[in-house]
């Protein structure tokens, strides 16, 4: 069997529910935050962009990009395997509405009345418009065919670059904002896209980005008043039920653009709640600094 099959078999066997709409996963005991497994796939020949895979696995690009090192960002080549991470911590924040990590760049939700968590691909805001990190809000209202209005500053930036915007851009599949709206607060939306690119990626004014099926789906499934927490978890942390310690790191945000345009890694803090969790004694010291060093995003195991 293929490796493709193979892959195909395993997604329909782990994950049920995946599916151009939201990866779902069964909600773990109060006790566990870790969910799904990890899959590989192998690059067909022909021209796939890393874009396509990620989407067709559901993922955004800096996923793919984080838990494969040293893959071409654009082009990936035929017959290398990729690690598909679909294993994940949950982040730690009640178990409601949705939350959303920019760290990781996901957003999760959690449906009422439901023992799922469904798990989706964003795009944040741009270095100097950054996407919300600690906020608790909610969904205040909805909107199909949002038009978009552009303020003062996003013109002048526009203007400068050579492009006139209107004062008001209508709805449309052209709208920046896409075909659906969540708006959460004064100035913020969770919102589609009329870009095949930038998931996974630092590309917006702020708000949320998701792609077109993915903020349908949130459109018609998540009910205004729904709680909306914004995160900022590049580690991520668990002890399960069965002893296992899993550590969990993302590369952190950027927070200037010398520190975006630099080979050098952005500085990594680690919080009190991780630093603790870490200095146990059957703690694996090589593990914690392959962690701390690659930033893959990949949950593993750290105490012997």
């Amino acid at each position: 069997m293929s490796m493709l099959r193979t892959t195909a078999l395993l997604l329909t066997l782990v994950f049920p529910s995946l599916s151009a709409l939201a990866t779902e996963y069964p909600l773990p005991s109060p006790k566990s935050r870790l969910v799904g497994e990890n899959l590989y796939y192998t690059v067909p020949e022909g021209k796939h962009t890393l874009e396509d895979i990620a989407a067709q696995f559901q993922l955004g690009l800096s996923n793919l990009l984080e838990a494969n090192p040293g893959v071409d960002p654009f082009l990936p080549k035929p017959g290398s395997k990729l690690l598909i991470p679909k294993q994940l911590i949950l982040p730690n924040a009640p178990r409601e509405g949705i939350v959303i990590n920019v760290a990781e760049m996901r957003l999760y939700y959690y449906p009422k009345g439901k023992k799922t968590v469904e798990v989706l691909p964003i795009g944040i805001g741009q270095i100097g418009k950054d996407t919300p990190e600690n906020w608790v809000t909610s969904v205040q209202r909805k909107r199909a065919n949002p038009t978009w209005t552009p303020t003062p500053r996003i013109r002048k930036e526009y203007a400068a670059r050579g492009e006139i915007l209107p004062a008001v851009w209508p709805a449309g599949p052209d709208n920046p904002m896409g075909l659906y709206a969540l708006y959460i607060g004064n100035l913020y939306a969770i919102h589609g896209t009329n870009a095949s690119f930038g998931i996974g990626l630092r590309v917006s004014q702020g708000c949320v980005r998701l792609r077109h099926d993915d903020i349908e789906h949130l459109f018609k499934t998540v009910p205004i008043g729904t709680r909306v927490q914004f995160v900022n978890q590049p580690i991520k942390a668990t002890e399960e039920p069965d002893g296992k310690r899993y550590l969990a790191v993302h590369q952190p945000l950027s927070r200037t653009i010398a520190e975006f345009e630099s080979n050098e890694p952005v500085a990594l803090s680690l919080p009190k709640d991780i630093a603790k969790f870490i200095a146990k004694a059957d703690t694996d010291s090589s593990m914690i600094k392959k962690l701390l060093d690659e930033r893959t995003g990949v949950p593993a195991i750290i105490n012997q």
